[in-house]
């Protein structure tokens, strides 16, 4: 059986903007844009119907599938990666304080300088859940349709491709887009950056 798994990347919320370890709605902006696509996703969602309908659990996850009209159930599969101690701090603080924990962060997927998730065990954590889907025959699990965070969204990217870790970094998600991942026997294909509407975001 082919098991399809759509990944819609959520709109632009004020964390996203700053670069900063955190959750939070999403800004004005961001929900203005998820509810001007929301009739062109309805479109995309009646030709391959998904049989589940999940959530990242944060926040801009779970309002960007409200504004597109989406049911989805928050699972805890699909969180962003912990990020210990740095979590609620931009990108450009942490590197300025500590510009040799984020250059190892950076480079070596087993590291873990902020005390939280290595991105070796996110790209494990989300590979098993992937991988499982391809082998669970319940009829559920054939069409799979998920908002999840950007960093879901490269690591199973990375894992459905073979890459290894470090080609995360070098994969970037534009909010609103949708990834495609269809598989069997352990073997994905790849479709990413389609946007939602349409246009650009």
């Amino acid at each position: 059986m082919t098991t399809r798994v759509t990944l819609i990347s959520p709109a632009l919320s004020t964390a996203l903007r700053e670069a900063r370890f955190a959750d939070g709605p999403l800004d004005a902006a961001g929900l203005r844009q998820a509810e001007a696509v929301r009739g062109a996703f309805a479109v995309v969602e009646q030709r391959a119907t998904a049989d589940r309908v999940f959530a990242s659990p944060s926040v801009r996850c779970r309002q960007t599938a409200e504004a597109l009209g989406l049911a989805a159930e928050p699972l805890p599969e699909l969180r962003t990666c912990a990020m210990g101690r740095w979590r609620g701090r931009r990108l450009d603080e942490v590197s300025a304080d500590e510009p040799q924990s984020v250059a190892a962060w950076l480079t070596d997927p087993t590291a873990a300088p902020h005390g939280g998730e290595s991105l070796k065990a996110l790209h494990i954590r989300l590979g098993h859940w992937l991988d499982a889907l391809g082998v669970d025959a319940r009829p559920h699990s054939a069409r799979v349709l998920a908002v999840a965070e950007p960093d879901v969204v490269r690591a199973l990217t990375v894992h459905a491709i073979g890459a290894p870790p470090q080609v995360f970094w070098r994969i970037d998600v534009q909010p609103l887009t949708i990834t495609e991942l269809s598989g069997r026997n352990g073997r994905w294909n790849l479709r990413s950056g389609r946007p939602l509407g349409g246009g650009s975001h």
